[in-house]
């Protein structure tokens, strides 16, 4: 782990073990961390008793941060092109 000289925004996308949750909140409460937010808890769904549920300057959203309209558009039209592809004869993305 390497130290931080100055405060900073803390987002985690990733995996929600990766966070352990007493430092975040201790960063949050000494304003080492100006804010996080995340889009994965290390418990899902939260127990009642998180304390990440009501820390200051955190936002949680519902594991759901990927599916904005963008998204889903760029995914859609990628599983077209790779049927396309299938079909053609020239499949992408194999797995071997």
């Amino acid at each position: 782990i390497q130290k931080v000289s100055q405060p900073f925004w803390f987002l985690n996308l990733s995996r929600g073990e990766v966070v352990q949750t007493s430092a975040l909140i201790a960063g949050l409460e000494q304003k080492k961390i100006l804010g996080a937010g995340l889009d994965v808890l290390s418990v899902e769904p939260p127990n009642k008793t998180n304390p990440l549920l009501t820390a200051k300057n955190c936002i949680i959203t519902p594991h759901i941060a990927w599916s904005s309209l963008e998204s889903r558009q760029k995914l859609l039209a990628d599983l077209v092109e790779n049927i396309k592809a299938f079909q053609a004869g020239k499949p992408k993305n194999v797995v071997s």
